[in-house]
């Protein structure tokens, strides 16, 4: 994902690098910067948004791990105190925002809901960004509705739960990532599923990202916060509106250094 982020911004005349920084760095690489991207690990990435908000530089995370325990420390931190912005995406691609809000919508509607995700062998993390955020997304969706129905979630086998759903993680060969949330009705079953089958999948939501976070202030989470996710019948919406053609994007402003 470094990579990629990297690529994009040295292809984007809106940007200038001063810095790639990795685990031989030091943080203090990225002063002078205005934003900071960081797609570290779970344990390091507290430390990286930690330093660049102390230094005033807006922050993009990709980084998984970040739990809503987490963000409202940020979150108490930031407000009232410090002029800067921090955008959590836990995942870049616009149709796995899109499922996750059709999930969202679907969560009021039945009782039976479990999630099972699957990533790279390589991710070290379970479950994924993605999925604890569907699962409390959903799980506020039906904050007056109570809990799902989730027998036997004392077995091992049965997942961790999430906002009372349970979550199954697969890490295999093979796989980039995929997400299926399965709803169960009286009889009938729905099952959401979306699947990243390249990593050019972020691209779009990778620089929708990039540009919101130049301006932003206090904590953002979430890709859907910076896309118009309404039905539009006539104006052009948001995931549309890109000057250069790629979805989300504003038009042409003076270059950021990240």
């Amino acid at each position: 994902m470094g990579q990629l982020i990297l690529h994009i911004l040295e292809g984007n005349e809106d940007f200038e690098v001063i810095a790639a920084i990795d685990s031989k760095g030091e943080l203090s690489e990225m002063l002078g910067a205005d934003i900071a991207v960081d797609v570290t690990l779970p344990s390091v990435s507290q430390g990286v948004v930690d330093f660049a908000v102390t230094h005033g530089i807006n922050v993009l995370v990709g980084t998984s791990g970040w739990s809503s325990e987490r963000i409202v420390e940020l979150e108490r931190r930031i407000t009232g105190t410090l002029a800067v912005g921090v955008i959590i995406v836990p995942n870049f691609s616009v149709g796995s925002v899109l499922a996750t809000t059709f999930a969202t919508m679907a969560a009021r509607f039945f009782d039976s809901i479990e999630i099972v995700e699957a990533h790279s062998a390589s991710k070290v993390d379970s479950p994924s960004g993605t999925a604890v955020r569907t699962a409390e997304l959903m799980g506020a969706a039906r904050s007056a509705m109570g809990p799902v129905v989730a027998p036997h979630v004392d077995q091992r086998a049965r997942g961790q739960q999430v906002a009372s759903v349970p979550i199954h993680s697969l890490r295999m060969q093979g796989v980039v990532a995929k997400q299926d949330v399965h709803f169960g009705g009286n009889g009938e079953v729905l099952t959401l599923s979306h699947e990243t089958l390249a990593p050019s999948a972020y691209e779009a939501g990778i620089l929708i990202a990039l540009r919101a976070v130049r301006s932003a202030r206090g904590v953002i989470v979430g890709l859907d916060k910076l896309i118009d996710l309404t039905p539009d019948t006539g104006a052009r919406s948001a995931v549309l509106a890109a000057s250069d053609g790629v979805p989300g994007a504003a038009g042409s402003v003076p270059a950021d250094r990240a």
